[in-house]
């Protein structure tokens, strides 16, 4: 009797044995998962943590803006939570263009480094603006409207003096002389040239031109012998700051150097 006692004794020790052992590995499965887990958690919070610090935009170019600040270009491209990282906005721009904003014809993003990036805007080719039911009213070089805007931009000059009765987004302006687009374009080019953009350019009911600079007119007639009319503004204008009046270059050649100014 005692043997079979001392027996069922082992038996009971046995299998309480391996009720703990059973109890332990899952408990321990479960730790060392958990701390797996969290290994991992921790691993990948590290190289979030790095990649937003280490590619954290600090720097950034802005090239061929005109009528956008830089800082306006930078609110465009720099958007969402990640705007400011130069990692994910490579991934976010590569081989994409940036089509859909007003002026510009596109916009590309370069990443120079890990905190710097270049955007260069190429923007739209617009030789003017006329003013139309209470909007500016964009064209190019051939007269085709191509933005209609609230508010004027700067850099591009101001039309008056032509007749229309109305304007249709990307048609011709309807003008009965459609070479003065031709002469617009010969003259903003001619004031690029001397870096002299003017506000305004008027012309008359003989399509002769004056360009407005703030209070200051400049008549400068007739197309004939432009460049060596304009030429004058670089040296001139400053002088004519705060002034208000008419500079008066319609007969001004080489030859007969003839500048007038009348203040009003």
């Amino acid at each position: 009797m005692g043997k079979k006692n001392n027996h069922e004794g082992t038996e009971l020790l046995e299998g309480k044995y391996m009720k703990r052992e059973e109890e332990v590995i899952p408990h321990l499965q479960l730790k060392i998962g958990l701390i797996i887990v969290l290994g991992t958690i921790t691993v990948l919070l590290s190289v979030l943590y790095f990649l937003l610090i280490h590619y954290e935009v600090k720097n950034v170019i802005v090239e061929g803006n005109k009528h956008y600040s830089s800082k306006e270009i930078q609110d465009m491209i720099m958007t969402g939570y990640f705007g400011d990282n130069s990692l994910y906005l490579s991934i976010k721009y590569k081989n994409k263009e940036i089509t859909d904003i007003p002026f510009v014809e596109t916009m590309d993003v370069n990443v120079t480094s890990n905190d710097t990036i270049k955007i260069m805007v190429y923007e739209k080719s617009l030789a003017g603006y006329v003013e139309y039911l209470g909007r500016y009213m964009y064209f190019d070089n051939d007269g085709v409207v191509i933005e209609a805007a609230k508010v004027p931009t700067r850099g591009i000059p101001q039309v008056t003096g032509l007749s229309f009765d109305h304007v249709v987004l990307y048609e011709k302006l309807p003008i009965e002389n459609e070479s003065i687009f031709q002469d617009i374009l010969t003259i903003t080019k001619v004031l690029s040239k001397y870096d002299v953009i003017c506000d305004k350019i008027q012309f008359d009911a003989n399509y002769q031109v004056t360009l407005g600079y703030g209070m200051v007119k400049v008549n400068i007639g007739k197309l004939e012998n432009l460049d060596e009319k304009l030429m004058q503004l670089p040296y001139i204008l400053p002088s004519l700051e705060g002034e208000r009046g008419t500079l008066d270059l319609q007969n001004y050649t080489l030859d007969k150097k003839s500048i007038t100014f009348e203040k009003e």
